[in-house]
């Protein structure tokens, strides 16, 4: 299975933890979509900042 991922707030003013997470899942700016697959390691990001995205399986 694979999570789509939509980044839907910005990462400004946000901790620099949660900006490397934006990062790391390979969002750069609002309205990005990355597809990945659904890994316990992309769960914990995704996680992280669920306030700043939208997640969608597929």
């Amino acid at each position: 299975m694979k999570l789509r991922i939509k980044q839907i707030k910005s990462g400004i003013n946000r901790k620099e933890d949660q900006k490397r997470t934006l990062q790391a899942l390979g969002l750069k700016k609002i309205n990005d979509i990355v597809e990945h697959e659904d890994t316990p390691a992309v769960r914990g990001m995704v996680f992280k900042v669920k306030h700043l995205i939208e997640v969608e399986e597929i």
